[in-house]
């Protein structure tokens, strides 16, 4: 069975469901990423990454794995499902506080469908679509992007499949957007996208910065995580608030304003350093 990038790109995401210690539930976004990667002896500590607030304060979290049959093809309305406590379960958090990014180690799941007999399809991200040095140099200040998530909680519950959205870089992803590891997108953010992976997406094609066209070949990047996004107060203040999991969460005082703050990739690697 053969799948397109797009195709592959949609088992790299997971929908995210919170029922918070307050009675509440939400919905954010994660994605499927290999940590410790070591070539020599074939090994890797698969995650899911995810922003920190997401599931802070969550009781219990439910993640919905599509199975996969024999051959490893993955069964699109066969489901797999796993509930757990966030309290107990370790979570591995960004240790600076202000780096809304955290990863959680998927093996026990994995064994868990073993143990039944299962076998869960995704395919997960690796390092190998970090953006290089070479890469990076060639990045223009406006590039076509793509976020895949569940914006408001949208998905195909019957498929298991996420929410595509496109949009570009709306400040330079070769600055430090206020002298933090992040840049700005233009696309629209709601509740529920927290989480959702941002790539650079050209499919058999592209132009670089120089005009240069380059048919026939494709760019898939990582380029980061959405966390948060401005909103404009009643009072026209702009302020930066963390894409909620709730629409009830949206203060009805502010207004996003259809831009998102993306946490630089290469910043996914720090969390090795805790694991």
């Amino acid at each position: 069975m053969k799948l397109s990038h797009s195709e592959q790109l949609s088992y790299s995401t997971i929908r995210i469901e919170c029922q918070y210690a307050d009675g509440s539930s939400g919905t954010g976004t994660g994605y499927f990423f290999l940590l410790k990667e070591d070539e020599k002896t074939n090994t890797h500590i698969p995650v899911v990454i995810t922003n920190k607030h997401v599931i802070k304060n969550s009781k219990q979290i439910r993640f919905l794995f599509t199975k996969a049959n024999n051959s490893n093809e993955p069964l699109d309305q066969d489901h797999f499902d796993i509930f757990f406590d966030s309290s107990t379960f370790p979570i591995f958090n960004h240790p600076e506080d202000d780096v809304d990014l955290c990863a959680i180690p998927i093996q026990p799941f994995i064994e868990e469908a073993h143990k039944r007999d299962e076998k869960l399809f995704y395919i997960p991200i690796n390092k190998s679509i970090l953006p290089t040095k070479e890469q990076i140099k060639d990045f223009s200040a406006m590039e076509d992007i793509i976020m895949i998530g569940y914006p408001n909680g949208i998905w195909d519950s019957k498929n298991n499949k996420p929410i595509f959205r496109k949009g570009v870089t709306a400040t330079h992803p070769n600055f430090d957007y206020n002298g933090k590891k992040e840049f700005l997108i233009d696309a629209a953010c709601f509740p529920g996208s927290s989480g959702s992976p941002v790539f650079i997406f050209n499919e058999g094609g592209y132009m670089d910065k120089n005009g240069n066209l380059n048919m026939g070949k494709s760019r898939i990047i990582l380029l980061g995580t959405l966390y948060a996004g401005p909103q404009q107060t009643t009072t026209g203040e702009i302020k930066v608030i963390n894409v909620p999991t709730s629409q009830k969460a949206i203060s009805v005082s502010s207004i996003p304003i259809n831009l998102g703050l993306i946490i630089k990739s290469e910043r996914i690697l720090e969390l090795e350093k805790l694991i």
